[in-house]
């Protein structure tokens, strides 16, 4: 199931060109990842097995500057789900259109915080990741 996160654009988030800088992208993605997480138990079953969900890669494309006091929403589905590895697609739209501000595909493993080596996905968080993928 998508998940849709909605933000301002502040004037923090501006660099000296006056829109927004290209390392918030990746706050606003974490931010609506988290968010999507706020609806199902993921990350409990995952610390559960003593795990971490760990970024271990992200491609982004930049379409379109985000200016002061725009109203942007994040995108964010579970894309593709792996035997170690699941992936989220986000895209980042000028809120309420279809104008693509940026893309990116977040990668993550879940990391045994003992041996600090990556795991599979367990049945139970399979089952789940599947449901969001809907």
């Amino acid at each position: 199931m998508m998940h849709i996160n909605h933000i301002k654009v502040r004037g923090f988030h501006l660099d000296m060109y006056q829109h927004v800088n290209n390392a918030r992208y990746l706050e606003f993605l974490e931010e609506s990842r988290w968010a999507y997480f706020e609806h199902y138990p993921l990350m409990e079953k995952i610390h559960a097995r003593n795990c971490a969900l760990v970024l271990v890669n992200i491609d982004i494309n930049y379409r379109r500057p985000a200016f002061n006091n725009e109203l942007i929403e994040v995108r964010t589905k579970v894309s593709r789900i792996g035997n170690k590895s699941i992936s989220f697609e986000q895209n980042i739209y000028l809120e309420g259109t279809e104008t693509l501000i940026a893309d990116a595909i977040a990668t993550f493993c879940i990391l045994d915080q003992e041996t600090h080596t990556s795991v599979e996905i367990s049945q139970d968080e399979r089952t789940l990741l599947e449901e969001m993928a809907v």
